[in-house]
């Protein structure tokens, strides 16, 4: 019973600071529940409840479960939301595959920022093709793959300086040598 009850109360918390990480995900009016069922056995290993995450991503949609509401940009955000509720929230090292799915603009500024944040407290790996997300990490790879003899190959290299202003270019959809591209790539560097 006191799992129970610490378990109803601890639910209804993350799911107003699960609010506020939205809003800051530019997610507005998207919401979490955390449904606490019962047990299909009375009860197992874990207490009596099973607990099933329900969101909706959108104003007006209806909740339903995660597994089945949100797109792959969106989990992403969600996943992004619960693991920035602090250190305890999760494991210390992240990796964030294409969280950049579905969102551009100042969403990705956004979770960008998100992102950075929570490299003050974890190690975070992220994977982007997008700028505004890539300029603010504090170290950067370039990663490529490439078919050779049969085989794919990837390669892995750091950037930093030129190659970085170089790779933030790419990014923007131009040459290395343009040179507005390379004023803009700097100055998102510049203003991370």
């Amino acid at each position: 019973q006191e799992l129970s009850s610490a378990r109803t109360h601890a639910a209804r918390e993350l799911e107003t600071r699960v609010a506020d990480e939205f809003a800051a995900l530019a997610m507005d009016g998207a919401a979490l529940e955390v449904s606490l069922g019962p047990h299909p056995d009375g009860h197992g290993p874990s207490g009596r409840e099973t607990v099933t995450f329900l969101v909706a991503t959108n104003p007006g949609l209806p909740v339903s479960p995660l597994r089945d509401a949100a797109s792959g940009g969106e989990l992403s955000r969600v996943m992004l939301a619960l693991t920035g509720l602090g250190p305890e929230a999760g494991a210390r090292t992240l990796v964030f595959d294409e969280i950049d799915a579905g969102i551009g603009g100042s969403t990705a500024r956004a979770a960008g920022e998100r992102l950075r944040r929570l490299g003050e407290e974890r190690q975070v790996l992220c994977i982007t093709h997008l700028p505004q997300i890539a300029s603010l990490a504090s170290t950067h790879f370039r990663i490529e793959k490439r078919a050779e003899d049969g085989e794919t190959r990837a390669s892995v290299q750091r950037v930093d300086g030129d190659e970085l202003v170089a790779e933030i270019c790419r990014m923007l959809g131009a040459d290395r040598d343009d040179e507005v591209a390379s004023r803009h790539a700097r100055e998102m560097l510049a203003a991370a």
